[in-house]
């Protein structure tokens, strides 16, 4: 069975970090996902979707995003269940997510911090091609470099780069 799901949005507010009886950090927000296609009276349909994050993730959100910023997230979707006060059940569908990106570009981004962050540890290397899914779903590499979406790309293919290695943006 597999239950993956990449998504890219605004936040919608600020991230909630709340901790539980345990100790463990965990924080919730909305992100605001436009679809790929126009409804049939031509206007863009706009989902809003909520996520949480849990342990040095949450931390990670709490700290560097806040209402507006662009998130690409990454994890399960979970259904969750309960009664309402007026005794009736309801279900809500929400993403954990496991991994979270920036979503905007490095010049929007004075935070100076990693484009990425996981529980898991670092991304994972996929066969020496861009690993972020910024990159793969908005044409940008972590960080806002732009990436070629073939794959690898030769370093030494930067006729821009400095002699100190850095890039001129």
């Amino acid at each position: 069975m597999l239950n993956r799901i990449i998504i890219m949005g605004r936040l919608t507010r600020d991230p909630e970090l709340r901790r539980t009886q345990s100790g463990t950090a965990v924080t919730s927000f909305s992100l605001a996902v436009e679809r790929d296609f126009r409804s049939q009276s031509g206007e863009k349909e706009t989902d809003f979707i909520d996520v949480v994050a849990w342990r040095s993730t949450a931390e990670f959100v709490n700290k560097y995003f806040s209402k507006g910023r662009t998130a690409v997230v990454e994890g399960r979707l979970q259904i969750r269940e309960w009664t309402d006060q007026e005794g009736r059940k309801r279900r809500s569908a929400e993403v954990v997510a496991d991994n979270i990106y920036f979503g905007d570009s490095k010049r929007e981004n004075s935070d100076n911090v990693s484009p990425y962050y996981s529980d898991y540890g670092p991304p994972p290397q996929r066969g020496g091609r861009e690993s972020s899914p910024s990159s793969e779903f908005s044409g940008r590499a972590s960080g806002g470099v732009s990436a070629p979406r073939g794959g690898y790309h030769n370093p030494s293919d930067f006729s821009d780069m400095g002699e100190d290695g850095e890039l001129p943006f």
